[in-house]
């Protein structure tokens, strides 16, 4: 469902904001106003977010959430009660305003006979459908502390994931700004150096130091037009991403790119298996699990194959033949799936393709970036080499002088 921000007066009279997701504005209201909000403002909410953050009340970063979790799995497996733990997270969370609000609020409901996960689920924008279904299936087995402690672990594992995609990325990030920056400084300040002694010099410039120094002086001239083009090409991008449909078109073109788009495949099997896997685990079932899962998965592509493939388990089909009919996941992770079926420990093997596609994805990794360096670095110095030539073929022209 499409998520929706919105400001209310609450029962005490205070202003909140957040994020919650339903079928319409409308809908929404209604329910604000049936839980005793008087609903102040609805839009809907842009961006998609694994944690659903966002809003002046949603400041909860992604290390909070699992801070907490850990912490309250911790407690709760040590004895203590629900109630009990809470107040004692409360004093160590003293350093994270944030964090010790919104545990202040969900230990008033637990005491008014809530139960973890509505309390949770009240925080509205801040906790996923996943990690409230997973508390919800852990109270429904009073296995709550198990269920907080692998909650925990999956948190870090999708933390990791993320991390050692951007971490990967800075890299190559960083040569590709340094070589544009050189070639903009040599060809801005250093060639116009050159060329006051080659026009008084009154002899014709061989063709590449004509091409060289045409470029500087363009780049002299116009060089707002390349700061121009980025802001506008970033500002298309994030236009044609904005929209579900043109969404899917680039997220269906990336898939099909060499290299990356084994990246981003690698990516998203090893975050659908992992959920798909912890879901099942703790006594979701599969269809809700498939909902779920669903809407943590960022490529449109993947996310529409599996709302098809949710279709076709509903008809009694199973999850390999409803997969493999998508022909867009990998075939090992499929093979995978129907092994577990076959065996009846799906569970397992989810999350044993999560290990396996994480691992995957360091080697996708590794590759794209033993291409991309050496390109970057052989491409910048093919392109100063030719700038010192063409500067030199200049010098030696207006000298008279010959290899």
């Amino acid at each position: 469902m499409p998520l929706f921000k919105y400001k209310a007066i609450n029962s005490s009279g205070e202003t909140e904001e957040a994020i919650r997701d339903f079928a319409d504005e409308q809908a929404l209201i209604a329910a604000l106003q049936s839980e005793g909000y008087i609903p102040i403002s609805v839009s809907p909410a842009t961006g998609r977010s694994f944690l659903g953050l966002g809003g002046k009340q949603a400041k909860l970063t992604h290390k909070d959430i699992g801070m907490f979790t850990a912490e309250l799995s911790t407690l709760l497996e040590s004895g203590l009660p629900l109630d009990r733990s809470l107040s004692v997270l409360i004093d160590l969370s003293d350093d994270n305003e944030r964090l010790s609000k919104m545990i202040g609020k969900v230990l008033e409901k637990v005491k008014g006979g809530s139960s973890l996960a509505d309390a949770l689920e009240k925080q509205t924008g801040v906790f996923s459908k996943f990690y409230l279904n997973m508390l919800r299936a852990g109270e429904a087995g009073g296995n709550l502390g198990e269920v907080l402690a692998r909650l925990a672990e999956y948190l870090e594992r999708s933390k990791e994931l993320k991390d050692t995609v951007s971490t990967a990325l800075i890299y190559p990030a960083i040569l590709l700004v340094m070589s544009l920056a050189s070639l903009f400084v040599m060809l801005t300040f250093v060639v116009p150096q050159f060329t006051e002694m080659f026009e008084s010099a009154g002899k014709e410039l061989p063709v590449p130091t004509q091409i060289v120094v045409a470029l500087a002086e363009w780049l002299q001239k116009y060089w707002w037009i390349l700061i121009g083009a980025a802001v506008f090409g970033s500002s298309y991008m994030k236009f044609q991403l904005a929209d579900p449909v043109r969404k899917k078109v680039w997220d269906g073109l990336f898939l099909k790119f060499p290299l990356f788009g084994n990246i981003v495949l690698d990516k998203e099997t090893a975050n659908i298996s992992r959920t798909l896997g912890t879901l099942l685990g703790n006594g979701v079932s599969i269809l809700s699990a498939m909902v779920i899962v669903r809407e943590t998965v960022d490529n449109l592509v993947l996310a529409d194959a599996i709302q098809e493939a949710e279709g076709q388990l509903k008809q009694g089909k199973h999850l390999y033949d409803a997969l493999h009919d998508k022909n867009v996941f990998p075939k090992m992770a499929l093979q995978m799936i129907k092994m577990g079926e076959e065996t009846g420990r799906l569970e397992e093997m989810l999350l044993r393709v999560a290990a396996i596609y994480d691992k995957q994805l360091k080697i996708s990794i590794t590759r794209f970036l033993a291409l991309l360096e050496p390109a970057l670095i052989i491409t910048l110095g093919l392109m100063i080499a030719g700038i010192i030539v063409s500067i030199l073929m200049a010098i030696l022209s207006v000298n008279d002088l010959a290899f």
